[in-house]
């Protein structure tokens, strides 16, 4: 190093020694981070590091689903009781909410039939700015079906995140699973459970089948997705079983099988088609026998 100045040698030899021990100092400090993050790693508990890294990894799975998930508000007019003198009925605006999923880059999205049913107009409210976007549109609906209570609708969005969807047929009881939605208009929310049934049907004269879980799930819930591990769609989840009114563990979801034919049917035909045999019922007389 030359230093070049006004003094004598003896100076120049101080400014050396003085520029030697900052430079010392300055690097001990640029390297004392790094030393204090590999000592608290080294010092963590290596029984927690399972854990640690499950938590790490819902955290990851949560900030990618999330994109996809919306809340839908549908509004609309019904009858309520008036004057209780007069016994007569009021009109009055009523407001619905659930949740959705995005289905498609372009806006199209799937939800519960039951959440937007009876609605005049229909609101769907994104998580977040999406590149740049409003997070709120006006919805149009597609179509739907009650019987399935399923139903598509369509905003006026592009370069949305689609969310993948599982094939509900791999679904193991036990599985890991998590539940997104807006129980109780609280938007962007997540719960955690297993799959207590795969396959679950109410009863014997009802051919739908449910995925049951005990990932709690409340109202506002409905249209939402229940995910696996893998940020796969497994099912959107539809109803609870509750004497209380909120979760008790005991949810259920429509598979993700019957979510991809629906929702590609109402895309396409607007209508849900059903398979039909062909066959009907006629009284076997003595001469026909």
């Amino acid at each position: 190093m030359r230093i070049r100045g006004g003094g004598n040698e003896k100076d120049t030899q101080n400014m050396k020694i003085k520029l030697c021990l900052l430079l010392a100092v300055l690097s001990h400090v640029a390297v004392l981070p790094g030393f204090a993050a590999q000592a608290h790693a080294q010092n963590r508990n290596p029984s927690l590091r399972p854990l640690a890294e499950l938590s790490e990894a819902l955290q990851d799975l949560s900030s990618r689903i999330s994109p996809s998930v919306v809340q839908v508000v549908g509004t609309g007019y019904g009858l309520q009781a008036g004057d209780e003198h007069t016994g007569a009925n009021v009109l009055s605006k009523e407001r619905s909410s659930g949740s959705g999923i995005i289905v498609s880059e372009d806006g199209y999205i799937m939800t519960n039939a039951h959440v937007i049913d009876d609605a005049r107009s229909i609101r769907v409210k994104l998580n977040g700015q999406h590149n740049g976007q409003t997070s709120q549109f006006d919805a149009k609906l597609i179509g739907k079906d009650r019987l399935l209570d399923l139903a598509l609708l369509k905003i006026q969005a592009t370069n949305l995140t689609p969310l993948r969807l599982g094939n509900s047929l791999d679904v193991k009881q036990g599985e890991l699973v998590l539940a997104f939605g807006s129980p109780l208009r609280m938007d962007n929310s997540v719960s955690m459970g297993v799959v207590s049934a795969p396959a679950r049907q109410l009863s014997e004269d009802d051919p739908r089948i449910y995925i049951q879980t005990d990932a709690p799930i409340n109202p506002g819930n409905s249209g939402g997705p229940l995910v696996d591990v893998e940020g796969r769609l497994v099912g959107i989840n539809t109803f609870i079983f509750s004497q209380s009114g909120g979760s008790e563990g005991i949810g259920f979801a429509i598979p993700s099988n019957v979510v991809r034919y629906v929702y590609a049917s109402l895309r396409k035909d607007v209508h849900v088609y059903r398979g039909q045999i062909g066959s009907f019922v006629k009284t076997i007389t003595e001469r026909r026998a």
